[in-house]
């Protein structure tokens, strides 16, 4: 699958699943539900023990399903990147910036999507080919940032993470956000082993995702 097909699929399925858990089993119980919910981008995380063989019996699972994108998260450097990538991870997201992680993506044709928290810093990821910014942590600045920082870099796609729930992902939109990063309230029902629980939550964002880009589009046309 090609780079560019990957980012435009990414923003067409608008969320990200950050899913973070402590068993192989429980990474492949959690996907099935998130995918069930509808949310077909999925960053598992490299906190995940065996992270390598998770994304690679659930690429193998849903390789026939159109639009679904298994990425790898929490990568921190590019070994790990490239174990990613051979496991079959689709994008790549790290919560910083790492040069060498950049260029292997860069070799590979690979979505990377660093975590940045400075202009400067997405300045310096824009530069080594990121077309995606992961604001990490999100709430600590909050959408205001992202209206701020665009107006100087309306070329920038921020992609916000941590702190996004139902409640306040609306914000992050009208800001600009086209493409959101969501974890701990999409996952809470995990916690208790409630997949369907998780399966309703992800219905639940993406019909507010589907609402809320629809508001704005609606804003735009209206002009």
């Amino acid at each position: 699958m090609k780079k560019g097909n990957i980012l435009s699929a990414l923003e067409k399925n608008g969320l990200i699943a950050v899913l973070r858990t402590n068993t192989v089993e429980r990474a492949i119980t959690i996907t099935d539900a998130l995918i069930e919910g509808g949310i077909k981008n999925i960053e598992l995380t490299f906190t995940v023990p065996n992270a390598d063989i998770a994304i690679r019996k659930i690429t193998e699972k849903y390789k026939d399903w159109r639009g679904i994108l298994i990425g790898a998260g929490t990568v921190l450097d590019s070994a790990t990147a490239q174990i990613a990538h051979l496991s079959g991870a689709k994008f790549i997201v790290s919560p910083t910036f790492d040069k060498g992680t950049a260029l292997l993506c860069n070799l590979y044709q690979i979505p990377y999507i660093p975590g940045c928290m400075t202009v400067n810093e997405m300045k310096e990821a824009m530069q080594a080919g990121a077309e995606i910014i992961k604001l990490f942590p999100s709430n600590i600045v909050g959408p205001a940032f992202v209206k701020n920082v665009k107006a100087p870099l309306p070329q920038l796609e921020i992609m916000p993470s941590g702190g996004i729930n139902l409640d306040n992902m609306g914000d992050w939109i009208k800001a600009g956000c086209r493409i959101i990063g969501v974890g701990g309230s999409l996952l809470k029902p995990a916690e208790n082993n409630d997949f369907a629980g998780v399966a309703k939550m992800a219905r639940a964002f993406v019909r507010e995702y589907q609402l809320q880009t629809e508001e704005m589009s609606n804003q735009y046309v209206s002009f």
